[in-house]
């Protein structure tokens, strides 16, 4: 028998559950108070967790439990051992990154023994060379934060959550848990592993794909296919070991590359392969002070430490009909630099588990369409690429970031330095108008989008406020209370 029940706490009374393990609370004495069964209560599972925050004089922890006698709760504890195939019939994966694990997963747990190519390094090498490029700015076009084991995901905030409805969500989160994810992702409203322990579960997955006959090459690029009979007979591929191309024969094959493998792309063209232009965003990132944003979403509650670092997620609709919208946002991030190739600049966000940093930040992005792009079906893809190249331009050629104050970008002047708030971004960053940049459609979306924006999460703008005082003052006390 199970039960669903569903349980609201203030702050304090949250904060008095004692704790089952360091990050989880233990609800067994609250539960039982639920049961009222005949048969005995045996344990509990958390189902969901949010923060409703609606109402900042009174916020409430939201829990919602399942509880179990033993019937329910025994779990089946064994799995099949899968019959290997040939190695004849064994399918290709290009690319480790998110989907490319997961194909990668699925097929060696069938039994197929897939063999997977991915044009970035191991993650261990691969976590060296990021960390070069953040110091000196030189990117290396096969081991960089798009390339290599973990796709961007491994360099991102770890967020595993989506809009969407569909149960496989949920195995996604059960088996980064199965691979030493913390078990709190199972039920928190956004899931959250960090860059610091998504990469350890990424590396826990390869394992088991090898331990079930998997095959990966690493720091090995795709260049091309072979066909026969309208069907595909082999694939092309460089190693950066050897200089020479070679060739393995195969018959199934599933590209799992991200967006900035242009090159692929390129060839498939060439091949004929059909594609079709699809919608894509682009924007810029925001720095805000997390304590800010702590005070605007909680109030006088922010710093309890029951709460989470606060997010955003906002959209403004212009009267142009274009929107502006927040996607990605890092609590107590950092801003970090993300291209893939030399003489580019791209950034994405990232946090680590505790997200203590001293910044938030999101990416504010606008939409651009297929009509927005003419040309041949790449023409998107030479749009964005032509972008990375204007950026690092604009930030002084040396690897630096353009950067501008929100202020300045909404009064069309270039900044000539930082305000209250210092940029996180590695190696530096190059004051400037980044106006320059975008067509005149994007600048208009993001200068009224923000300023919108400013309107559901007060300082949003700024707005010509500095926070150097009065208010302020409460959000740095918050802000050493939760470090």
């Amino acid at each position: 028998m199970e039960k669903e029940v569903s349980l609201r706490f203030s702050l304090d009374e949250y904060d008095r559950i004692p704790n089952k393990l360091e990050t989880e609370k233990d609800f067994s004495e609250i539960a039982l108070l639920h049961w009222n069964e005949k048969e005995p209560f045996v344990s509990y599972r958390v189902l969901k967790k949010s923060i409703d925050a609606r109402r900042k004089s009174n916020i409430r922890i939201e829990i919602k439990l399942l509880l179990l006698d033993y019937e329910a709760s025994v779990i089946p504890t064994t799995r099949q051992v899968p019959s290997y195939f040939e190695p004849k019939n064994r399918p290709v994966v290009v690319g480790f990154g998110p989907s490319g694990i997961f194909a990668a997963l699925l097929l060696a747990r069938e039994g197929l023994c897939p063999i997977i190519f991915e044009r970035g390094e191991k993650m261990d090498k691969r976590i060296g060379d990021v960390a070069r490029s953040f110091t000196d700015g030189v990117v290396l076009s096969s081991s960089n934060v798009q390339f290599g084991e973990g796709g961007a995901g491994a360099f991102s905030d770890g967020k595993l959550y989506s809009g969407i409805k569909n149960k496989r969500k949920s195995v996604v989160l059960e088996e980064f848990v199965r691979a030493g994810a913390p078990p709190e992702i199972l039920y928190e409203s956004h899931p959250h592993i960090g860059t610091d322990r998504i990469r350890a579960a990424v590396q826990e997955i390869r394992r088991e794909i090898e331990g079930l006959g998997g095959s990966f090459f690493f720091s090995s690029k795709v260049t091309g296919f072979s066909e026969e009979n309208g069907k595909i007979s082999g694939l092309f591929y460089q190693s950066a070991a050897e200089d020479k191309t070679q060739y393995l024969s195969c018959k199934n094959v599933i590209l799992a590359i991200g967006h900035s493998a242009r090159d692929t792309f390129s060839f498939l063209l060439e091949m004929g392969i059909q594609m079709e232009k699809k919608p894509f965003s682009v924007g810029v990132r925001i720095e805000h002070k997390q304590g800010m944003i702590d005070f605007s979403q909680y109030g006088e509650s922010c710093g309890h430490p029951s709460l989470f670092p606060a997010e955003y997620k906002l959209v403004s609709r212009t009267p142009t009909g274009r929107s502006l919208y927040t996607f990605c946002m890092c609590p107590g991030g950092y801003v970090i630099a993300s291209s893939s190739e030399e003489k580019s600049i791209v950034t994405n966000g990232m946090s680590y588990y505790r997200r203590n940093g001293e910044n938030a930040n999101s990416a504010i992005l606008v939409g651009v369409s297929p009509e927005d792009m003419p040309g041949d079906v790449l023409s998107g893809v030479a749009f964005q690429e032509k972008l990375e190249k204007a950026a690092f331009v604009l930030g002084g050629a040396n690897g630096y970031a353009p950067c501008q104050r929100v202020e300045d970008f909404l009064k069309d002047r270039a900044s000539l330095s930082a305000g209250t708030i210092q940029p996180t971004y590695q190696p530096g960053v190059t004051f400037t108008n980044i106006r320059s940049l975008f067509p005149e459609y994007i600048n208009q979306t993001l200068a009224f989008g923000i300023k919108d924006m400013d309107k559901r999460l007060a300082g949003f703008s700024f707005r010509g406020r500095t926070f150097d005082g009065g208010r302020d003052e409460k959000l740095l006390a918050a802000q050493d209370r939760k470090r």
